[in-house]
């Protein structure tokens, strides 16, 4: 962990920091500065200190034998014993990682009347499947959860921990790596693997201005969150191949203070994620009025429609329907984006889409750079002739 200190016998009250702080994170209380967690440890104001008064304060974890550390491991999330699909898709991943450096790939389940879901696991080709199935399972506590996985982390010893980034995952994942004292990057949208064992975590950074590649150079097990419908799924094998092990709950998960009362499940619902077409709004858009040409080429296409980030914080449309790293990652077959300018945080959540069209009047616009066609022009201009012409045609 890092952090910015003062030395405050050097500290003249000049402000200077406050005023370079590209984030606002700095303010002067009684004439000395207060950094406060809007702090992205940039170091600007450190090294714009005249007086060299601040300084990075960073502690580092110990070091471990990363030799002693192997293979890949998965996390399976379930509900009501079926597999969610982001789990095909992190094994997938953790295959191609896999080869790079000659590991094993293995899964645990977490949750009660889960063998069916480990014995659907074994035929997409992982080594091992480690079961903790048990009433006192049967529902989501982040606590007894991150012990199961605390005990077969501890057990098997992996190298890198992959976590799918939904709501559960999200919740278990910075459990599990404070415990071992090591990093987590969340929302991966890139990985990669080092000779090294050392796995290379690309994601968004600086509100989508850049890519950051982060690595864990010194201790072990690597933890990542990888968003659904990022990761190209593993192939499902009409043979299974691997093992079971059922693994012994441990004490601690009956000890838990955190108890079940009730359920209340959410009606499910199509989403944006769930769409085979999409069509996409963005700043382009002069008028909330004006989605009604989304929402129509939309329809056409027997589609779904969606906007981008600032459209929903002018309150244009709400966040189910955004795409991006703060709204839904999607993947369809086709994707229509109109008047998307491309930003890091909205193409890393739709570039694995099957067939890309982008319209846009900047020839230099980003989007141009993930999609497979595109058309530089007004959007109001080609928009309602596109629609037109596939409702007379009936097809694109």
């Amino acid at each position: 962990m890092a952090n910015i200190a003062l030395l405050e016998r050097k500290c003249t009250s000049c402000g200077k920091c406050a005023e370079v702080c590209p984030f606002g994170a700095i303010t002067m209380v009684a004439g000395k500065p207060d950094i406060n967690s809007a702090c992205k440890m940039c170091n600007i104001c450190v090294k714009n200190c005249p007086e060299k008064a601040l300084y990075r304060l960073e502690t580092r974890a110990k070091s471990v034998d990363k030799s002693k550390w192997n293979d890949i491991l998965v996390f399976a999330e379930t509900s009501e014993g079926k597999l969610h699909p982001v789990t095909m898709e992190l094994i997938g991943k953790a295959q191609e990682l896999a080869k790079k450096v000659n590991y094993n790939v293995n899964v645990i389940v977490i949750g009660h009347n889960v063998k069916a879901a480990a014995e659907e696991l074994l035929h997409y080709g992982v080594n091992e499947v480690a079961v903790y199935d048990d009433e006192a399972l049967g529902f989501f506590r982040a606590d007894v959860f991150a012990d199961c996985a605390e005990d077969y982390i501890k057990f098997r010893k992996p190298s890198t921990v992959l976590i799918g980034a939904t709501s559960l995952g999200r919740s278990l994942a910075p459990r599990i790596s404070t415990r071992f004292r090591t990093g987590l990057t969340a929302d991966c949208t890139v990985l990669d693997m080092k000779p090294n064992s050392d796995l290379v975590q690309i994601r968004p950074a600086f509100g989508g201005n850049i890519m950051a590649q982060i690595v864990t150079e010194n201790t072990r097990p690597q933890f990542a969150t990888v968003r659904y419908k990022i990761m190209d799924s593993a192939k499902r094998e009409d043979k299974a191949s691997g093992n079971i092990i059922e693994r012994k709950i441990p004490k601690v998960v009956m000890e838990s203070p955190v108890k079940h009362i009730e359920t209340k499940p959410i009606p499910k619902g199509r989403t944006i994620a769930d769409a085979d077409i999409l069509v996409v709004g963005g700043r382009g858009l002069k008028k909330e009025s004006d989605l009604i040409l989304i929402q129509n080429l939309a329809k056409a296409l027997n589609g779904d429609w969606a906007t981008t980030r600032p459209l929903v914080e002018k309150g244009w449309a709400s966040v189910d329907r955004q795409v991006g790293m703060s709204g839904r990652t999607v993947k369809p077959k086709l994707i229509i984006v109109c008047g998307v300018s491309g930003a890091i945080q909205f193409t890393a959540c739709m570039d694995n889409s099957e067939y890309i069209i982008a319209i846009n009047t900047d020839e230099k616009a980003q989007i141009f750079g993930v999609a497979h066609l595109g058309l530089v022009g007004d959007l109001y201009d080609i928009v309602p002739k596109l629609t037109n012409y596939i409702l007379e045609k009936g097809k694109l």
